[in-house]
C-alpha cells in the first residue's frame, strides 16, 4: 500500500510539472522510481519514457483544445531529434546504471538553472540561423531523451521562445508535441525491456501523472508562470544533489 501510494503521489507531480510548465516533470521520475519505487536507473529510464509519452499526450491534448500548439514548427522540431532518440535510447541500454545516474543528476542540475535565469528573448523567427538552432536544439533534446529518459521540455521551451519568437504558452504546448514524439522514438528500441518493469507500479504512476497533466494545464492558467518554474527549479537542485551524492558514495 505504501509503494501504490508514493507512486500515485509521485505520478501526480510529475503530471503537474508537465501539464503546467511544458516540461521538467520527467526530470522528477527517473530518480522517483528510483530511489523511492525500486527501480534499477536502466528499468527507471524505460519506465520514464513509458510515462513521459503518455502524460505528454494528454497534455498535449489539453494545450491544443486551447489553441496553445503551433503544429507545423512543432513536427519539424521534432524531427531533427527523432534519429538521435532512437539511437541513444539503444545505446542507454548497454551503459552502466552509475554513469547514467551521474549524467542524470548533472542534467537536472542544468534544468535547474535554465529554470532560475531564463535566456532572454531575441526574436529570430523564420531566419536562417534561427532554424539552424532550431534543428541543433530539436537533435540534441533527442538525444538527451532517448539517453536518459528524460522529456527535455526544459530545453525545447526556452528554445521555441528565444529562437522562434513563440509566445511562453506557444512554447508550452508545442513543447509537449515534440516531447510526445521523442519518447515514443525513444521507447521503440527499449520495446523488449518493458517487460521487466513492475507494472503494479510503473502503471498507477502512469495514471496519476496523466491526470496531473490536466490539473497541470489550469494551475497554469491561473498561476504566473515564472512562479511555478522557480518553485520546481528549487526542488530539482535538490534531486540533482542527492544523485550526485549517491553516486559519488
Amino acid at each position: 500500500m505504501t509503494t501504490l501510494l508514493l507512486a500515485l503521489a509521485a505520478g501526480a507531480v510529475v503530471g503537474l510539472a508537465l501539464g503546467g510548465l511544458g516540461g521538467g516533470g520527467s526530470m522528477l521520475a527517473v530518480p522517483a522510481l528510483v530511489y523511492l519505487l525500486g527501480f534499477s536507473p536502466a528499468l527507471a529510464t524505460t519506465a520514464s519514457l513509458v510515462i513521459v509519452a503518455a502524460t505528454s499526450l494528454t497534455g498535449l491534448l489539453a494545450h491544443a483544445r486551447a489553441g496553445r500548439v503551433r503544429w507545423r514548427t512543432g513536427a519539424l522540431f521534432a524531427a531533427a531529434g527523432l534519429p538521435l532518440a532512437a539511437a541513444a535510447g539503444a545505446l542507454s541500454a548497454h551503459l552502466p546504471g552509475a554513469l547514467l545516474t551521474g549524467a542524470f543528476a548533472v542534467l537536472a542540475a542544468l534544468a535547474a538553472w535554465r529554470m532560475l535565469v531564463p535566456p532572454k528573448v531575441q526574436a529570430q523567427e523564420r531566419s536562417a540561423s534561427g532554424l539552424g538552432r532550431s534543428t541543433a536544439a530539436g537533435a540534441g533534446l533527442g538525444a538527451v531523451t532517448g539517453l536518459l529518459g528524460v522529456g527535455g521540455g526544459f530545453l525545447a521551451v526556452p528554445a521555441l521562445v528565444s529562437v522562434l519568437a513563440f509566445t511562453m504558452a506557444e512554447a508550452v504546448g508545442t513543447s509537449l508535441l515534440v516531447i510526445s514524439a521523442n519518447s515514443l522514438a525513444a521507447l521503440l528500441p527499449r520495446l523488449g525491456a518493458t517487460g521487466a518493469i513492475d507494472w503494479a507500479v510503473a502503471a498507477p504512476f502512469t495514471g496519476a501523472a496523466i491526470l496531473g497533466a490536466w490539473d497541470g494545464k489550469r494551475l497554469a492558467d491561473k498561476l504566473n508562470g515564472r512562479t511555478l518554474q522557480k518553485v520546481f527549479a528549487v526542488a530539482l537542485l535538490g534531486v540533482a544533489a542527492l544523485m550526485l551524492v549517491t553516486t559519488l558514495t
